[in-house]
């Protein structure tokens, strides 16, 4: 399946089981009363969520500039989860991390609203959803079969140049959906989502993957880091700290960059951290 048909399937996302199971509920109370919605492949309308609080403009005001977002590999461990809802925490025990994310439009700087926005990462254990006994180790391919020229350990492939292999989709292995979902843009492009802190895995230094989906095609996929600071005041506590031996930071990261680096603020029950993609809405390279 190509990348535009499955930008389709992601923006015009089906509504299998009701409105509890994917969280719409949540969703459409939030929405923004003059966005335009998306239309779902069974006719129903989700409508961009609104959730985003004043008090995050002066952070996106310095969260980055409007110059093309990066892209990276999607990883191996990508899948349309059909989660469209704001908190993906389900059972996943950690600190608590309010991602908020601004669209523009990277040549313009205007604000795309009606994109979706996906992310996905691992728990504080490493593991990842819908692939648990895939990331066990780092990097590696799925299906569990380690990369030619991988490490006996399970860490990334030797001379590998980015520190993840894959840029297929993921079949899932198992029923699990934690920290995984997506959200609508609103009129300002902005959207938000209540996850935890992700742990860390072999070979990688701790982020979270994104995609932004924008007229039916994928149009950015990338990834952001944290402060090192951070990590390791995050990773001294219950549950990251029974997870020992991280081998790799942001400074021996493959695929880190400065401009990924989350703008992060303190909150009472744990952080706040903003980021804007400059997104190639056109995709003409600009």
């Amino acid at each position: 399946m190509g990348h535009d048909h499955e930008g389709q399937r992601v923006s015009r996302r089906r509504l299998i089981a009701g409105v509890s199971s994917l969280g719409l509920g949540s969703l459409l109370a939030a929405c923004g009363q003059d966005a335009p919605a998306v239309t779902t492949s069974t006719g129903a309308s989700v409508s961009p969520s609104a959730t985003t609080t004043k008090d995050l403009t002066a952070l996106f005001a310095d969260a980055n500039t409007c110059t093309l977002t990066a892209t990276t590999t999607q990883g191996p461990y990508y899948f349309d989860a059909d989660k469209i809802r704001s908190d993906i925490r389900e059972d996943r025990k950690g600190t608590r991390l309010r991602l908020a994310v601004k669209v523009q439009d990277s040549e313009s700087c205007k604000p795309l609203g009606n994109a979706v926005v996906e992310i996905w990462h691992c728990d504080a254990a490493g593991l990842y959803s819908g692939a648990e006994s895939q990331s066990t180790g780092g990097g590696g391919r799925p299906g569990g079969t380690p990369p030619t020229g991988a490490p006996p350990n399970g860490g990334p492939p030797t001379g590998a140049p980015t520190g993840e292999s894959g840029a297929n989709d993921l079949t899932p292995t198992d029923d699990k959906r934690y920290l995984r979902g997506a959200q609508v843009t609103n009129s300002e492009g902005t959207v938000e989502f209540t996850t935890i802190w992700p742990g860390w895995y072999r070979g990688r230094t701790v982020h979270v993957h994104a995609m932004v989906h924008f007229s039916n095609a994928r149009v950015l996929t990338t990834q952001v880091m944290f402060d090192e600071a951070l990590n390791t005041k995050v990773f001294t506590r219950s549950p990251y700290a029974a997870h020992t031996g991280r081998d790799t930071f942001n400074d021996g990261d493959t695929i880190y960059k400065d401009s990924m680096l989350l703008k992060m603020t303190e909150e009472d029950d744990g952080y706040l951290g903003v980021i804007v993609f400059s997104a190639d809405s056109d995709k003409d390279g600009k």
